[in-house]
């Protein structure tokens, strides 16, 4: 593009007058197209504008321009960079990666309907009947040398006949405390403490007793059913939290649902099969 150099320049139309620049800035030629000039006065010389935008401007004024065009250009670039990230946000999870998130959540509700089946089946043994069982003893607890123990890691039980039972501690030292744990518990039993061992008499139970130990074990296995749905609940809450993180889709939760649920039914039918047991031994005479 040739640069041209003027001494004076002009203004188009017929009141056109003569513009005298202040200073003497070199200026660079932007646009070849001049239809009219305006009058602008500036630190750096005059400015002319044609009809399409601009038609000079000084070399400051047109390095600024410059500048001012990369910045735009660098934030239109990080505009798309942040898009690009946004996108990726809503890529499709692999099989691979739904199984892995499948077995982790259905692993740790597994455990915990384990935790629960455990607890119901200790609650159940500490449920006296008519036959001696060494599990009724399994929830008593024996403050040993100021630590508290479980009385089976101390002792031997036995059950000599159907009805009684034998306790005989490693340490001879722990039958008095051993004894005071006994009467302390819920189970009605008085222990015979001979100076060797303690022996315990189960008595046959009365009939209304059967009746209130039956209605006590219904009612801690539907405490076990209730911890296993709020688990089932907290595995399909977490199921849920994946699809709104994109992560999962629609489709992939409800399946996962459905194999949950599946489980779910399988820890209820261990509960009640243990209810049933329960209830044959409280009703046998």
């Amino acid at each position: 593009m040739a640069l041209r150099s003027f001494s004076t320049l002009t203004a188009a139309g017929p009141a056109a007058r003569p513009l005298q620049p202040k200073n003497t800035a070199s200026l660079a030629l932007i646009s070849t197209r001049t239809d009219y000039c305006v009058e602008r006065e500036n630190q750096t010389g005059r400015l002319c504008a044609s009809s399409n935008g601009l038609s000079w401007r000084s070399s400051a004024n047109y390095v600024h321009m410059l500048d001012g065009t990369t910045r735009f250009l660098s934030k239109s670039m990080a505009t798309n960079y942040i898009a690009v990230n946004r996108g990726s946000t809503f890529r499709c999870a692999t099989i691979e990666e739904i199984e892995a998130e499948k077995f982790l959540i259905e692993k740790e509700a597994r455990e915990r309907m384990e935790k629960t089946i455990e607890t119901v089946r200790s609650n159940f043994n500490a449920v006296r009947t008519g036959r001696a069982n060494p599990a009724m003893l399994d929830g008593i607890e024996v403050e040993y040398y100021g630590t508290p123990v479980t009385l089976k890691s101390i002792a031997q039980i036995s059950t000599p006949d159907a009805s009684s039972l034998l306790v005989q501690p490693f340490d001879k030292s722990s039958l008095k405390v051993i004894e005071k744990a006994i009467v302390g518990s819920d189970l009605g039993l008085t222990p015979n403490n001979d100076g060797e061992a303690i022996r315990l008499v189960i008595p046959q139970l009365t009939s209304e007793r059967r009746k209130e130990f039956s209605k006590l074990v219904a009612r801690q296995a539907e405490e076990g059913k209730v911890a296993i749905r709020n688990i089932r609940r907290d595995a399909i809450k977490a199921y849920e939290k994946l699809e709104k993180e994109k992560k999962l889709s629609e489709d992939n939760v409800k399946d996962l649902s459905s194999d949950l649920q599946k489980l779910t039914d399988g820890y209820m039918k261990k509960l009640d099969s243990l209810l049933k047991q329960k209830e044959k031994e409280l009703l046998t005479v």
